[in-house]
């Protein structure tokens, strides 16, 4: 049996940033992986969707060439091929995963790990051998996968979940997408572009319902303009999948419509992916899908934690990296605090892009907050104008007493790139007169922010 201090049960940018921080800090370490070094997010989720919606967005500069007074005279696309580029992006960051083991002396047992009582874990290989390892500290970072509804059960040939929406062999005429966070909303502006036809249904009235309702309002406008139908407090509730294509039968508030499609994306959400890992084995607390931490990730048993998907945090791969590396320092014995779950920035890819950190209007308004309010639309931002990418807006809430930066909302081309600044500003508690005194380049996307500040407080030059 192999001793380590720490083991890490999964590789994806929780299990991988974790194990490598352990090493960082002296402690001899392994991370189990039964499928590819850097789990989902690398190989089937952020990084290959990003390399998918790049494809999109050039096709989308080719056909409005004439836009910026260019002539391209013949131009089409390459489904497969923008699918293998997707591909090898994914895997070129795995094998970074790879040599990153390697560099920091931590060993990958591959196969699949089963917790057990006793600080100890089984490890099963390809070829059925089951070896055991045993830990100081176990970390369980197993992430999550695709969930399914009763009524939308996935075939993976024409109800699909996100890892077959990556690699379809053809491109479908038609899609329907149900539910529209970012997944959705991402895999429908890439198809849409390609130029399928696509519907998106979505069960609550707003699409991408944990924005700030002026946010969701502006996207489900954008998408529209391009040519997706979008469909809200509607309920895909069943699928008839015996013909050639798929027939949905869609509920609304007007009664019940029938849309045929070729593939049916369902993208309602996560599964953890806690069974058959031993939790009940060793005893440890889970609720609603969830294993139960304190504010360290230690579960109910000393000696085995959890973090990234499979806690009740939100399931985003930065905070996953975050409480991984604050999990083992703690373990260390370094001074930490516990993660602020209100400055955790979110994030969304399709175009128009979208980012978020802190409360919403409503949600500052409910906390009890007197607010001050300010927007500012890239209409009147000389940078989005130039760069033809006008569509959206900054959006900034303070506190009117004291001037705190409650939350920050932008939808617009790059947005995402510049959330950092408001997520940065709230952990330094900075108030919205320090930014507005703070210097922006112009011309500049991210100059909207202080736009956005300054009409906060009535002192907009641009507007």
């Amino acid at each position: 049996m192999s001793k380590y201090d720490v083991i890490v049960l999964g590789s994806g940018p929780g299990g991988y940033v974790t194990a490598i921080r352990a090493s960082q800090l002296g402690f001899k370490t392994a991370v189990v992986e039964k499928e590819s070094l850097g789990g989902v997010c690398l190989n089937w989720g952020c990084i290959p969707t990003k390399a998918l919606l790049k494809s999109a967005q050039v096709f989308e500069y080719l056909k409005h060439a004439d836009d910026y007074g260019l002539t391209v005279k013949s131009y089409d696309k390459d489904f497969d091929k923008v699918v293998k580029r997707s591909r090898g992006v994914a895997d070129g960051m795995s094998k970074g995963v790879q040599f990153l083991m390697k560099k920091n002396k931590i060993d990958v047992l591959e196969g699949f790990g089963k917790l057990k009582p006793g600080k100890k874990l089984d490890v099963k290989g390809a070829d059925g051998k089951t070896t055991e390892y045993s830990a100081d500290h176990i970390i369980i970072a197993t992430g999550a996968r695709s969930r399914e509804l009763p009524s939308l059960p996935q075939d993976g040939k024409k109800v699909i979940g996100y890892r077959e929406a990556m690699t379809l062999p053809k491109q479908p005429k038609k899609m329907i997408v149900v539910g529209s966070g970012a997944i959705g909303m991402e895999f429908a502006y890439f198809y849409n572009s390609m130029g399928t036809e696509v519907t998106v249904v979505e069960f609550m009235p707003n699409v991408v319902p944990v924005e700030d309702e002026e946010i969701s309002k502006q996207l489900e406008r954008s998408f529209k303009k391009s040519g997706i139908k979008v469909m809200t407090s509607a309920e895909v509730t069943k699928v008839d999948t015996s013909g050639s294509g798929v027939k949905a039968t869609v509920k609304t508030k007007k009664g019940e419509e029938i849309i045929e499609a070729d593939i049916v994306l369902s993208a309602v959400g996560i599964k953890t992916n806690i069974e058959g890992i031993g939790l009940e084995d060793v005893g440890i607390a889970t609720d609603r899908d969830k294993i139960l931490v304190n504010d360290f990730y230690q579960t109910n048993i000393p000696g085995y934690y959890a973090i990234g998907d499979v806690t009740p945090g939100q399931a985003l791969a930065h905070v996953a990296s975050a409480e991984g590396i604050l999990c083992v320092e703690k373990i260390k014995g370094m001074h930490v605090e516990p993660i602020d779950y209100n400055n955790i920035p979110g994030c969304t890819y399709c175009m128009p892009e979208i980012a978020s950190v802190g409360y919403t209007e409503k949600a500052a308004k409910e906390a009890g907050y007197d607010i001050k309010v300010g927007k500012f639309p890239f209409s009147a931002s000389g940078k989005a104008k130039a760069g033809g990418n006008a569509d959206g807006f900054v959006k900034v809430i303070f506190d009117a007493k004291y001037g705190e930066w409650l939350g920050c909302h932008m939808i617009g081309a790059g947005v995402t790139d510049m959330i950092a600044e408001a997520v940065v500003a709230r952990k330094l508690e900075t108030t919205g007169h320090e930014i507005l005194k703070a210097v922006h380049p112009h011309p500049t996307m991210s100059e909207a922010v202080m736009e956005a500040v300054a009409a906060a407080y009535d002192e907009v030059i641009h507007l």
